[in-house]
């Protein structure tokens, strides 16, 4: 049975008219926010609307783009007549895959130097992903500093304040943490590699490998027999 988050609905409000985006998953939401899409978080359902102040072309336009990119990726969306459509937009893979992959490399790490080499490239001090989202917490607020907006200077000083407190914090500790992980050069207990080799002093003659044995697992005792009354 298909699941239900892989469905999603993409229609005009019958009361309000506004165009609306409901259902799918975290990897839907992506495809609508980069679609163009916003976000509206409630308690109990996270839906999508379209941006204010567009012209119903616009607003056609973004959704029926946003149906193709969600059809691309496997989704089954329900929309008006009016925003279906039969393009199959090429597909790439987002920015932040690249950045999944680190955590997939730290799963996968049977070393303090493998899982170190991985959050290197989030604490290098000139090209890692962390000096990159320093700049670009600062290019926003520079950005805001030009908008001349009542509260975009608020904007620009919190977005600074987020670079020069918050992220200082996370990145200096990640950076300890990786070197002291690149000084400790040890394997990981839990996380053995096997070469598949059988050294010549193993003493199990079926043995196809140089792993120790698993170990043994004690059957769980009985519960207590309750003492009889007394008569």
């Amino acid at each position: 049975m298909p699941r239900t988050d892989r469905f999603l609905d993409i229609r005009r409000d019958p009361h309000s008219d506004e165009l609306l985006a409901r259902g799918g998953d975290s990897e839907a939401h992506s495809i609508l926010q980069r679609a163009g899409f916003i976000a509206v978080v409630r308690v109990h359902e996270t839906y999508h609307r379209a941006p204010t102040c567009l012209t119903e072309d616009d607003e056609s336009r973004l959704a029926t783009e946003a149906v193709a990119r969600l059809r691309v990726a496997g989704y089954h969306v329900g929309c008006d007549e009016d925003l279906d459509t039969d393009s199959r937009p090429a597909s790439y893979l987002p920015l932040g895959s690249s950045i999944t992959h680190l955590a997939e490399r730290i799963r996968d790490a049977t070393t303090t130097d493998e899982a170190a080499g991985a959050l290197t490239e989030l604490t290098a001090a000139h090209d890692g992903v962390l000096a990159a989202l320093d700049e670009v917490l600062v290019a926003t607020a520079d950005f805001h500093d030009g908008l001349g907006g009542p509260s975009d200077q608020y904007l620009a000083q919190r977005l600074r304040h987020i670079a020069d407190e918050h992220l200082r914090v996370i990145r200096g500790d990640l950076s300890y943490l990786r070197n002291k992980l690149a000084d400790r050069h040890a394997p990981h207990p839990g996380r053995s590699t096997c070469t598949g080799e059988v050294p010549a002093t193993e003493r199990e003659r079926s043995a196809v490998c140089a792993c120790p044995p698993a170990p043994r697992t004690l059957p769980a005792p009985p519960p207590p027999v309750a003492a009889g009354l007394r008569h």
